[in-house]
């Protein structure tokens, strides 16, 4: 069973205490860090806590298979303190690995919400991005509402996705299957299939530009991509084609808009341990929180946290609260399911 959630003033303003002097000089020290996470502005993140603590980190990038194969080849030698990656289903996939290890931590329990941390405290979200439905509003009058609704044969070829490879698609699924059942997940990914308007292919951005293009009318993104290109210029999405391009967080109604999370864990056999707990304690302060949502358009996984203007542009909506851990528990049941249906 899952502790409940504390809420003392105290555990919340500890992260704060990072900012004395004082504290930065008893953590010194270094940082050995594994990230997945290939956004530039995470440097900020990274310069940020070094200032606050003294602490020098040492990062290897990779995909998040490729450090997870690793973390298990050097075992016990490993020098990996902190796994960062994307996704819920990568966060479990480390952990089934045993790469992980759990944790205490009063501020991570205080501050990060129970649906966004593992059952046993091997991860914590620390960001996310709702995976919402982008449509063309010069060609579509009534945009489907809800997930569910996209499997409606009233959008037979016009639709754009990402493969079933994809871990956006998996977990997307996943959630299906948590909040609707097996059999009705297996009906609407059948019907999705058949909305086809083209084979799945590319990133969140290409099924932007696929409205952009015609090839499609209807598509599905993580917000961030969106926000993004609200936000600064991106190749094919100029200022004059994001004008026509509509967005619907899906099933406000019902289950809510599905997240998609960003996170990490403390190394199983990490040789700075207790550095390792303070940087994720770090990443839930508000400062690094703030700047999730400004530096990389994200949303903040603490509540109450303000949002970069880009982020907030898109509007407010009811995120679907189901829990996470559970949803990744399902990508093997999803992937059966694609194959099942044809989901290339």
């Amino acid at each position: 069973m899952r502790k409940p959630l504390k809420t003392s003033f105290i555990l919340m303003t500890a992260v704060s205490s990072l900012a004395t002097a004082v504290y930065a000089e008893s953590h010194a020290g270094e940082l050995n860090l594994y990230s997945s996470r290939h956004y530039d502005t995470d440097e900020r993140l990274y310069s940020d806590f070094t200032d606050l603590t003294g602490i020098t980190i040492n990062r290897i990038e990779a995909n998040a298979d490729e450090l997870i194969a690793r973390m298990q080849a050097e075992g016990v030698n490993s020098p990996a303190d902190i796994l960062l990656t994307v996704d819920t289903s990568r966060l479990e996939r480390a952990k089934a690995a045993g790469v992980l290890q759990p944790i205490e931590s009063d501020v991570l329990e205080a501050r990060i919400p129970d649906s966004l941390q593992d059952a046993d405290n091997q991860w914590f979200g620390f960001s996310q991005r709702a995976r919402i439905i982008f449509y063309d509003k010069t060609e579509v009058d009534n945009p489907p509402a809800d997930y569910v609704a996209l499997a409606d044969p009233a959008y037979e070829g016009m639709i754009c996705h990402r493969s079933s490879t994809n871990v956006y698609s998996q977990t997307l699924l996943s959630a299906v299957i948590e909040n609707h059942g097996e059999e009705a997940a297996t009906e609407w990914a059948q019907g999705f299939v058949n909305n086809f308007a083209r084979d799945p292919q590319g990133g969140d951005t290409d099924q932007l530009r696929g409205l952009v293009s015609g090839e499609c009318d209807i598509s599905i993104s993580n917000t961030y991509y969106f926000a993004r290109a609200l936000r600064k210029e991106v190749d094919g999405l100029d200022s004059d084609a994001m004008e026509n391009i509509g967005w619907i967080f899906p099933a406000q109604n019902a289950e809510g808009a599905h997240m998609n999370l960003s996170g990490g864990g403390v190394a199983a056999n990490a040789p700075n341990r207790e550095n390792a707990v303070l940087f994720m304690e770090y990443l839930a302060s508000d400062q690094a929180q703030e700047y999730f949502s400004a530096g990389n358009d994200e949303y903040p996984a603490v509540a109450g946290v303000g949002l970069s203007p880009s982020v907030a542009a898109m509007g407010l909506f009811r995120p679907d609260a189901v829990d996470l851990s559970a949803v990744a528990q399902n990508v093997p049941v999803a992937q059966q399911i694609f194959n099942q249906v044809g989901w290339e």
